[in-house]
């Protein structure tokens, strides 16, 4: 607390709050750090159990073909994740971009996709062609969409789930892990497994999907590892560890991952292609770096439940429930609120500290959208950052944190700068 005051401008009384609930915060965050050591130790068998060696940074061009490093780094995912095989490459633009490759990978025309989670994330909805035949969807090219709407605790409804399965062939059952822009519970693995088994008792031929973003790592098992077929997600998020400077990776059955390598490069090539142009050492050492991270971010959204639930702001999920992955939700109420966290935390960023967000047209969302996020790599969801759409319950998503110490006072920037903003209007 003294170390925060001698650098920022943080008032007393939201300084004794602080402490207060830093005390509150020791024993979550004592828990934190057993499943961040497993998971430590987990990668770093996985490293050993490949041999991997200092020679397996070296980059590739051109076609990329024999690159050892490559197929190695592939191993050594697939064993982290629980999963047959997977391709890990900086040439997923983004989360989104990966999820869309999983997806035409696996689904044909005239397949079915049911969607277990309700709504999904609002950048994937014209990937499925939802709310209109998008020109390149997967609607555009005959593949049906259907979806199961969330009970009013949003919660997956396991008998409409159950129902919709057994009176339609599907080819993929998709669960999105994480909330998105909703408030809705993200779902923990136990959660994941209960409904893989209802999918494969009731539909065993369907494809589990996950859509995993920000789940890596939070737990001690993975999807792949409680029945599901596929996982894919982003390298500027969880398993990049902060290192990654972009990428993403798909993981799972084998044949599954095989079919994805067609659509990532050309039917009858797949994985024995792609040039790692130098990039190969911070990937290796990004998922390294992971599980210690990812445990840094869950302190510092733990640490930010506390907080702003003692400010009177309803927060999800609260300090003590269990998590599924690195995003805390804080409804703020108002657009103003709003506003001025991300203000405030992108003042406590390290990078870009003196830039003032405001509201804009992101492409893919369909409304306004402000976003805090100095990082080093652009877009980073790993390191501290907060954004949300302009629309009511005005709730900020805030994730990341490469270590607790920094993202610890962001938190206090933003708590401040909406303190400030209301003194201001009176």
């Amino acid at each position: 607390m003294m170390n925060v005051k001698e650098f920022f401008n943080i008032d007393d009384s939201l300084l004794q709050l602080d402490k207060k609930c830093l005390e509150e915060c020791s024993s979550i965050f004592a828990e934190i750090d057993k499943v961040t050591e497993y998971n430590q130790l987990k990668v770093l068998k996985a490293f050993i159990n490949n041999g991997v060696s200092e020679s397996y940074f070296a980059g590739s061009t051109g076609y990329g073909y024999d690159d050892r490093g490559r197929e190695i780094l592939e191993r050594v995912m697939a064993e982290c994740m629980g999963a047959e095989d997977s391709l890990m490459r900086h040439n997923f633009v983004s989360g989104t971009h990966t999820l869309t490759v999983a997806l035409f990978g696996v689904l044909r025309p005239g397949d079915k996709v049911l969607v277990l989670t309700g709504r999904p994330y609002d950048t994937i909805t014209g990937v499925f062609g939802i709310d209109e035949k998008t020109d390149g969807s997967l609607s555009d090219f005959g593949v049906e969409y259907a979806q199961v709407d969330l009970k009013e605790d949003g919660t997956p409804d396991l008998l409409e789930i159950e129902k919709r399965l057994s009176q339609d062939n599907y080819k993929m059952a998709y669960i999105q892990r994480s909330r998105g822009y909703s408030t809705r519970p993200t779902l923990t693995i136990d959660d994941i497994e209960t409904l893989c088994k209802i999918v494969k008792e009731t539909s065993p031929e369907t494809v589990i999907m996950v859509d995993n973003c920000y789940g890596e790592f939070v737990e001690t098992k993975e999807p792949c590892q409680v029945g599901a077929d596929l996982i894919a997600g982003s390298l500027i998020k969880n398993p990049g560890g902060g290192i990654a400077p972009t990428g993403g990776y798909i993981a799972g059955r084998k044949d599954l991952v095989e079919k994805c390598s067609y659509r990532l490069t050309c039917a009858g090539v797949g994985k024995e292609v792609g040039a790692t142009l130098g990039h190969s050492r911070e990937l290796y050492l990004g998922l390294f770096s992971a599980p210690h991270v990812v445990g840094e971010a869950l302190k510092t959204a733990v640490y930010t439940a506390s907080l702003f639930g003692a400010l009177g702001y309803a927060v999800s999920p609260t300090p003590t429930e269990k998590r599924g992955d690195i995003i805390q939700c804080i409804t703020l109420n108002t657009a103003d609120n709003l506003v001025a966290f991300c203000q405030g935390m992108q003042s406590g960023a390290p990078v870009d500290s003196f830039v003032v967000p405001e509201p804009w047209d992101m492409p893919g969302y369909t409304d306004p959208v402000i976003m805090a996020a100095g990082a080093f790599t652009l877009g980073a969801s790993i390191e501290l950052s907060a954004d949300g759409p302009l629309r009511a319950p005005y709730a900020a998503w805030m994730q990341g944190g490469l270590n607790f110490h920094s993202a610890h006072a962001g938190v206090l920037l933003a708590a401040q700068k909406m303190i400030t903003k209301t003194k201001g209007e009176k």
